[in-house]
């Protein structure tokens, strides 16, 4: 579901990384490694939102590069930051990633926000949100259209134990059917989502 091939990154002189390759159909992966070692520049070319200067990303078999529209159709992305627009509401970025993939918002999105405490704040703008609401309504939006891949850029920070628990049960569900592909420094997550690890030496090796 989740696949890339000789995927590199540099800005001007500075190479970021090069040469990584991974593969994996359903379940869930931790890419954990040392802060600045590039974790959030390749989730964000697996997102689509960074453009690698080299090789090439496959979600759900549709390739990024030649078939963009069709890839991001298969992916829910969580960023570090979740900043949406400062003034959407987070009932707003439900409903409009909803109507992206075509669908409407349904209970069991709705189940998660919930379970997830955000029913207070469902009319709240993004810039009045602490760090971990904004996270919980992206990591409920994971739910919405049944993506194939979920990237996930450090997805416990600013959760409580709680929202954490929650997180946990969502990610074991979703990788059910879906590749779940998470950074994180957080082992006793590793650990309880039962992630496979892999940091960049392994992607490099081809074994990953």
């Amino acid at each position: 579901m989740l696949r890339f091939e000789n995927l590199g990154k540099r800005f001007d002189n500075h190479v970021v990384f090069e040469g990584l390759h991974f593969a994996s159909g359903a379940g869930c992966v931790a890419l954990c490694d040392e802060n600045g070692s590039g974790k959030s520049t390749l989730l964000g070319i697996l997102a689509g939102v960074l453009d690698a200067s080299r090789g090439e990303v496959w979600l759900d078999g549709h390739s990024l590069r030649s078939a963009p529209l069709k890839a991001k159709a298969a992916l829910a992305y969580v960023p570090d930051d979740c900043m949406a627009s400062p003034f959407q509401t987070g009932r707003a970025l439900l409903e409009l990633v909803a109507s992206a993939k075509g669908v409407t918002l349904d209970a069991r999105t709705l189940d998660i926000a919930e379970q997830f405490g955000l029913a207070p704040h469902m009319e709240k703008q993004f810039e009045q949100m602490s760090l971990g609401t904004r996270k919980k309504f992206f990591l409920a939006a994971t739910t919405i259209g049944q993506p194939a891949v979920i990237i996930a850029d450090e997805p416990g920070n600013g959760l409580d134990a709680t929202a954490r628990a929650v997180l946990v049960d969502l990610f074991k569900r979703l990788a059910v059917n879906s590749t779940v592909f998470f950074s994180t420094h957080d082992l006793a997550l590793v650990r309880a989502c039962e992630a496979k690890t892999v940091g960049f030496a392994d992607l490099a090796s081809k074994t990953a």
